[in-house]
């Protein structure tokens, strides 16, 4: 049991670290694009704005567990599996960049416009406000949101146990409720809550050590 839930624990952690770092790979872009071509961006484009936004609340509406059913045909023929680690990680991916993109969207847009206006008036191009400014006034609350997203994610990695994802969710599902083994279920419910409160303090005390506001 114990080499069993060393395992569960390590599936975990490679689903959820996986699957973030992943997911912000391409939910900062989308989130950074979305604040710079709002209509009161430093680089307005209404359509792209319309369009990004419509497809990452598309995504955003579906259920984790329904969108991991309706993914499992085509991660198949990705990765050549439907269910395990590599496959979860692949429809966490999908289920995780939207809801960063809404995350940066809304930490970069805490940026104080002086700042950014301020910018500009020294000639600064949009790629250096993006990078010098935005992404660096924001440091503090996109390490914050890192680490809510890494968590929400963990949370997913779980429920993935239902369809056979593997982690501490599939030890969960298969000894604690197909095998009503109560004393497994209450295990791997507590170091999930270990581990979130885990994630949570490295992000707090990071962000904390980067906030030049301090």
């Amino acid at each position: 049991m114990g080499q069993m839930l060393i395992q569960g624990i390590l599936d975990t952690l490679y689903m959820t670290v996986g699957a973030t770092a992943i997911a912000y790979l391409f939910g900062l872009p989308i989130g950074v694009s979305l604040v710079v071509t709002a209509p009161d961006g430093i680089s307005p484009h209404h359509t792209y704005n319309k369009v990004m936004g419509f497809i990452v609340n598309i995504v955003r509406s579906v259920p984790f567990l329904i969108l991991m059913i309706a993914l499992m045909p085509y991660v198949r023929i990705i990765i050549g599996t439907g269910i395990g680690t590599s496959a979860t990680v692949a429809v966490l991916v999908a289920s995780a960049v939207p809801f960063v993109a809404r995350l940066v969207e809304s930490e970069l847009r805490e940026v104080d416009k002086g700042v950014i206006e301020a910018a500009q008036s020294m000639g600064a191009s949009n790629m250096q406000i993006v990078i010098k400014v935005m992404l660096l006034e924001a440091r503090p609350s996109l390490l914050i949101g890192t680490a809510v997203s890494t968590i929400t994610i963990l949370g997913y990695s779980a429920m993935a146990g239902v369809v056979g994802g593997g982690g501490l969710g599939d030890i969960a599902i298969k000894y604690g409720l197909y095998r009503y083994d109560s004393k497994t279920m209450w295990i791997t419910v507590v170091i999930l809550i270990l581990l979130v409160q885990l994630l949570q303090s490295i992000g707090n005390y990071i962000s904390k050590k980067l906030d030049n506001r301090i």
